[in-house]
């Protein structure tokens, strides 16, 4: 425990917040493994919707078009991330991290309406979900940061590595997420990706976020950041293994050598 006090602040007096970081953890575990095992969370490729737009989903509930779920999941954590600004006085960590959360969700909403191309729909009670998961997720962070104001800054200050891969996270998810967005213009169905990492690893959209994150655990240096950078980390873990599988599957020509997350290691 003396380790972790060295680049941790203190964990917020509260019950439920000293609960949260481990039932985020257990939850978003038993999600990455579903991924793994081929039940995906019901907003990707993965999972066939019978009725694309306004029909029933195969689960009887209703369905949003893709583009209007994916602000539905992005925007409450946005503004939520925008009205953090308010909590931070003039804490320079709070300001970063405030400044980070709002930075990423704004890139995703961005992305939703410019970037990416989407076919289907998705059932309006999984996106529902996922957004207060983000949107649960983004308060917690603001919320057990505004509780390390009070403190001295920790012995070993992340704050400023934090900063670097956030950045470095945030570009390289765009760069990926841009080069399969110009895949789709080109028709045709689906493709093996290429350009960027993708040569080495079929999901580094996904290593770059999971890099975006270790950057926003950094900032913060709570015991929930670090549990969230971890519970994203093994959520993307399974969606990428499933990826990869599903490219091995559908691609008779698929290159064996390209890993899912993580060049030449996974």
């Amino acid at each position: 425990m003396s380790v972790f006090r060295e680049f941790m602040f203190p964990n917020p007096p509260s019950v439920f917040l000293t609960a949260l970081p481990i039932f985020h953890l257990v939850s978003t575990s038993a999600a990455g493994l579903l991924e793994a095992r081929g039940n995906p969370m019901k907003y990707s490729k993965f999972w066939n919707v019978k009725d694309s737009l306004t029909g029933s989903s195969s689960s009887g509930g209703v369905n949003i078009s893709s583009r209007r779920a994916m602000l539905l999941c992005y925007t409450p954590a946005f503004l939520i991330a925008a009205a953090s600004f308010t909590l931070t006085g003039n804490h320079p960590r709070s300001l970063l991290l405030s400044s980070a959360l709002l930075l990423h969700f704004l890139k995703r909403i961005l992305e939703v309406l410019f970037v990416h191309k989407y076919s289907g729909g998705i059932a309006l009670k999984a996106a529902s979900s996922i957004s207060f998961s983000y949107a649960t997720s983004t308060f917690s962070l603001v919320y057990c940061q505004s509780f390390a104001q009070g403190h001295s800054d920790p012995a070993i200050d992340l704050k400023f590595y934090g900063v670097f891969l956030f950045l470095l996270g945030v570009a390289g998810n765009f760069y990926h997420h841009d080069l399969l967005a110009r895949l789709r213009k080109e028709g045709g169905g689906y493709k093996i990706p290429t350009g960027g990492l993708f040569p080495l690893v079929v999901c580094p959209h996904y290593l770059f976020e999971i890099l975006g994150f270790v950057g926003i655990a950094f900032i913060s240096q709570t015991i929930y950041g670090f549990s969230n950078a971890l519970c994203t980390a093994m959520y993307l873990t399974g969606r990428s293994y499933a990826t990869r599988r599903w490219y091995a599957t559908k691609f008779e020509d698929f290159p064996t050598g390209v890993k899912a997350l993580i060049p030449f290691l996974f």
